[in-house]
């Protein structure tokens, strides 16, 4: 058995877990999560916990087990907490401002500036100029749109200019030697 994959998930008394067929629906104190259980996985609710369990010991079936246990314990944390993820800006020149609650406007170094929109439940703020925090109770969908934003100018190896994520080692390559 997986290790991951059977170890029950806890669920908060402010959470309800909602099991229709193959579908799962999490609903919290900040929204409402929905995700489709591939076919062979099961899920069954014991009191105050959720119970992932695979019919057979198939490789597919040992492959999505924990899988899918790490999917409704995201969903489960997400609606009680939500994720967050940290982007820092370097480069001379180089800065976000924030259009709303849903809209980013950056500076790259282009000749023109870059806007992002937010797609429904995440959320962005700018607490300077060269920080960018991403919100929101999906992991999947926060985690894109962070790499989504990155993928605009990533660290180049010489200078280390562009979006990372913060606490993020950018690997430096030296330049030309002189003669």
């Amino acid at each position: 058995m997986s290790r991951i994959g059977r170890t029950p998930i806890p669920v908060p008394a402010a959470v309800t877990v909602d099991v229709v067929g193959s579908t799962v629906t999490v609903t919290g104190p900040n929204g409402t999560l929905s995700r489709q259980v591939p076919t062979p996985i099961t899920i069954r609710q014991d009191d105050g916990t959720v119970l992932v369990e695979r019919p057979n010991d198939e490789r597919r079936s040992r492959a999505l087990h924990g899988l899918v246990r790490t999917l409704v314990a995201n969903m489960v944390a997400g609606v009680t907490g939500g994720f967050t993820k940290e982007l820092e800006i370097v480069g001379v020149g180089y800065r976000a401002t924030a259009k709303g609650a849903d809209a980013l406007e950056l500076a790259l170094g282009f000749s023109h500036p870059v806007n992002v929109q937010a797609p429904a439940g995440v959320s962005f703020e700018v607490p300077t100029p060269t920080r960018i925090v991403v919100r929101g109770i999906d992991k999947e969908k926060v985690g894109q749109v962070a790499a989504d934003i990155r993928k605009i100018r990533k660290p180049e190896p010489y200078k280390g200019k562009g979006v990372r994520y913060a606490g993020e080692r950018v690997l430096r390559k030296a330049g030309k030697a002189a003669k």
